[in-house]
């Protein structure tokens, strides 16, 4: 009975699996940010901990657009476990390093979803995941132009507090 359920559903079904993946890759990085925006709260970097609160929320919509996805399309989403999450950290930049290589991480599987969409002629799937394939490029930019920062300014005494404040208001 499972297996026919699973043949009429509007999706492929290697797709709905590689999907479900990617849930728990999304919330995975939604608790990753949360551990990260702890660190900045626990050593005085307030506008660095907004910032990744907020990529955390943002990681967590993600997770439930594909979720919702699957669900509406005939699917069954399952909710995710985590765990493995990075809690300790040496620096604001070695966040911000290990951000960047979990957004590449992310835009990589991302990739490899449409690649297998256009592969099986999933068109309403691979039409979904264009939305995440424009996002990523953004979140990858925004890591890369905060990294810059700690390149041209430093990561000592006040260079660190002006990229803080810098990160809380966007620039």
């Amino acid at each position: 009975m499972k297996d026919i359920v699973r043949q009429k559903i509007g999706i492929n079904v290697d797709i709905m699996d590689m999907l479900n993946e990617q849930i728990s890759k999304e919330a995975h990085s939604s608790s990753a940010y949360l551990a990260m925006a702890s660190w900045c709260d626990h050593n005085g970097l307030t506008g660095s901990a907004e910032f990744l609160y907020k990529q955390s929320l943002e990681e967590r919509d993600h997770m439930m657009k594909i979720f919702r996805f699957i669900n509406e399309n005939g699917g069954t989403a399952y909710s995710p476990e985590v765990s493995n999450i990075l809690h300790d950290f040496n620096s604001l930049q070695e966040i911000f390093e290990t951000a960047l290589d979990q957004e590449i991480a992310i835009t990589k599987s991302i990739n490899n979803i449409v690649a297998k969409c256009r592969k099986v002629q999933d068109f309403a799937s691979e039409n979904f995941l264009q939305w995440f394939v424009h996002e990523q490029m953004e979140e990858e930019n925004q890591f890369r132009r905060i990294l810059e920062m700690f390149d041209l300014m430093g990561t000592d005494g006040i260079a660190l507090k002006l990229i803080d404040e810098r990160i809380k208001h966007g620039e």
